[in-house]
């Protein structure tokens, strides 16, 4: 015979989804005899244009790059056929170790099956690769950055 759920106390939830409001992070999961509750908030969506690291970054660029992040927030990217969705809940960091050089930046060409970043879940890294070849148009995420299951990460053209 299967176990029957416990009542879920609506109250309880309510005052959880409270606590997740009020403070910074995006996610609680509380157990208590043998009820888990989860509550989870989507964090509102990021869109960082990056250029490749320069000492001194012309005007024109400039420009172009705030263009570029003004069209991204505004196209649904996740549509866009050259994304690369993120496979997992967890961090993104686009160098391999803290003060190492990035694993691809705007601009660079890469190879099918090239990591192009990673993404840490549960303590482990995960090499994200590049699911075709193409030249980066786009970073969407920032280091050390949280990501969400499905949510892109970068455009490859």
């Amino acid at each position: 015979m299967k176990p029957s759920n416990p009542p879920i106390d609506t109250a309880i939830v309510k005052e959880i989804a409270d606590l997740l409001s009020g403070s910074d992070l995006t996610e609680i999961e509380v157990e208590h005899e043998g009820l888990r509750i989860r509550v989870v908030r989507a964090p509102a969506p990021v869109t960082i244009a990056q250029t490749p690291f320069a000492a001194a970054a012309p005007v024109a660029a400039a420009s172009a790059a705030v263009a570029s992040a003004a069209e991204a927030a505004v196209t649904d990217l996740s549509k866009h056929p050259g994304v690369v969705p993120s496979p997992m809940v967890g961090t993104a960091y686009l160098s391999p170790e803290p003060g190492a050089a990035a694993f691809v930046e705007v601009g660079a060409s890469v190879k099918e099956g090239q990591t192009v970043l990673i993404v840490e879940a549960m303590k482990t890294m995960n090499a994200i690769p590049a699911p075709r070849s193409g030249t980066v148009t786009r970073i969407l995420v920032g280091n050390a950055q949280p990501v969400e299951y499905g949510e892109p990460l970068l455009i490859i053209e």
